[in-house]
């Protein structure tokens, strides 16, 4: 025992370098975490408050909730409504049916094509609508197929041409989905076991893209509810043109009927949420841990 330490005095015990670090480092977490904090807070501002302006402006009708008691007692609002998320329900189970196969046989048998393949489903974003619509109707306004003709034609356009308009959402969430599982491991324990294709892809790679197909789903719905020059010369019933229609003649109930569109997305994209979701299986090839 030196001398520098008195008899009977409790022995204080020596810093580590662990604790040295681990005490340095506190306070450097701070500014980062109040950076974090101020960036989540301007997000929620900027979804936040255009909300709350237009609730605001859809109040100020004389009396205040007439706006929405007019809307909710309007028939077109629901038939417009209804058939928007028909035709995007109809999209999305087409673009479906049309991206699993493509993305799972360009991943598995053809890679090398798969720039050929995104750059096809990036064109949605070169070619505007306005351009896509009018091909359409120049091409099927007349015989052989003249779609445009019918109403049930017509509705059976718009739908091809929001699957176009959905390629690049849907591929790159199915492909992301696909590059999250082992797709060639799953695909040889099926075939081994004497499944053919359809099943492999219906009941092996499909409960496995649950997640990523939702995504693309969502935002399927939203371009379809949204979109407007396409509805516009195509299907009168759709919401946009209503909404647009609304909007010149009433701005309160235009107002209105933003809202409360917004809220039964959301319910829907509820309803699909827990639609794909319902059932818990799911086949997964993973490694050791």
């Amino acid at each position: 025992m030196t001398a520098d330490v008195q008899a009977g005095a409790p022995a204080i015990p020596a810093a580590t370098p662990t604790a040295a670090v681990a005490t340095a480092g506190r306070p450097r977490r701070a500014p980062w975490r109040i950076l974090w904090w101020l960036i989540f807070l301007a997000g929620v501002a900027y979804f936040t408050l255009p909300l709350v302006g237009t609730l605001a402006f859809s109040l100020r009708a004389i009396p205040p909730l007439s706006a929405y008691t007019d809307i909710l007692t309007d028939q077109q609002f629901f038939t417009s409504l209804g058939y928007s998320f028909v035709v995007g329900l109809l999209t999305i189970v087409i673009s479906i049916s049309l991206m699993v196969p493509t993305a799972f046989w360009v991943r598995l048998r053809m890679p090398r094509a798969r720039p050929a393949v995104e750059y096809i489903t990036l064109l949605p974003f070169v070619v505007p609508p306005i351009v896509l619509v009018f091909a359409l109707i120049s091409t099927y306004s007349h015989p052989p197929l003249p779609f445009t003709h019918t109403d049930i034609g017509s509705t059976a356009l718009l739908v091809c041409g929001y699957v176009v308009l959905s390629f690049p959402y849907m591929y790159r969430a199915v492909d992301v989905g696909l590059r999250s599982m082992d797709i060639r491991a799953l695909t040889e324990a099926s075939q081994s076991l004497g499944a053919n294709w359809f099943t492999i892809l219906t009941q092996v790679i499909l409960p496995n893209l649950r997640v990523a197909l939702l995504s693309g789903a969502f935002l399927t719905l939203a371009i379809v509810i949204g979109e407007f020059t396409m509805a516009n010369y195509l299907a009168r019933p759709a919401f946009a043109p209503y909404l647009s229609l609304l909007g010149s003649n009433e701005p309160y109930q235009q107002s209105a009927v933003a809202l409360v569109s917004f809220g039964l997305t959301w319910v829907a994209m509820g309803f699909i949420t827990i639609l794909g979701r319902g059932s818990r299986s799911k086949i997964a090839v993973t490694g050791a841990r």
